[in-house]
């Protein structure tokens, strides 16, 4: 991500925080304007054009996007007026904005776990995540299938963070869609995100301190999403961002062996 996006995210993240009255029809609204946006090359330099005065990109969205409602013009105006890197940062920032106002608009939602659930459905299930994430496959059919998947086991924010990333993948694997929805999810929520992979589940108790080490090393909440996996054996693997603490004995036998090789 380029400094101009970074500083064009934040931005555009703290009007969203202080907008008033945002709802899962805002987030529906702004994956909507993502989506769009990103259909039309046209329209996406137009707003990302950092030669356009930033009046004129204001104007434009107020004009293309009349019918939205206040709350939505009101920070898509803040968005079109920052400086961004390229457009393809743009229309990653509306959508970014789109998942934020999903969790705002449902505060008590686990979206974070629910999001993490069906990644993991859709990790067992190699057929399942062609048919979501084939390009020649019907929009209508894939979020027919979302809904199936998820129906009765998710918030209606994540039901509508799924069906809405399923529907303009641009190019992105599903899996790499849902990892970066849940790392949003966490940082609108303050949260670190450490997924650990062990070969039996922790109990509560393990959990809260396995959390507590973690805050401490990374100064800041984590959130624990745990994968079970048979080929951690003993120990556990925990990942957080680009970081990985691998205390499983596996691994330390394969230290263990390149040491004795070479």
């Amino acid at each position: 991500m380029g400094s101009a996006t970074t500083q064009a995210l934040e931005a555009s993240t703290a009007a969203l925080a202080q907008a008033k009255g945002i709802t899962l029809d805002t987030a529906g609204e702004l994956f909507t304007v993502a989506r769009l946006v990103g259909e039309s090359g046209q329209l996406s330099g137009a707003l990302a054009d950092p030669a356009a005065p930033a009046g004129l990109r204001e104007q434009m969205v107020a004009s293309v996007f009349s019918t939205a409602s206040e709350a939505t013009r009101q920070v898509l105006a803040v968005a079109v007026g920052q400086r961004w890197s390229d457009a393809d940062g743009l229309i990653a920032g509306i959508e970014e904005l789109a998942i934020r106002a999903a969790v705002i608009a449902e505060p008590q939602a686990d979206v974070e776990g629910e999001l993490f659930s069906f990644l993991r459905v859709i990790a067992a299930n190699p057929e399942l995540e062609l048919a979501l994430g084939g390009r020649m496959g019907d929009n209508g059919a894939k979020r027919v299938l979302v809904d199936k998947l998820i129906a009765g086991k998710a918030s209606t924010a994540t039901t509508l963070i799924a069906s809405s990333l399923v529907l303009q993948p641009r190019g992105r694997r599903i899996r790499q869609l849902l990892n970066r929805a849940m790392k949003i999810v966490s940082a609108q929520g303050g949260r670190i995100v450490a997924t650990v992979h062990t070969a039996t589940a922790m109990t509560a108790a393990q959990r809260t301190r396995l959390g507590e080490a973690l805050s401490q090393r990374y100064d800041g909440q984590i959130s624990i999403n745990q994968v079970i996996d048979p080929t951690v054996v003993g120990g556990l693997r925990v990942q957080v961002a680009d970081d990985v603490i691998d205390g499983s004995i596996s691994a330390r036998l394969a230290e263990l062996r390149q040491k004795l090789a070479g």
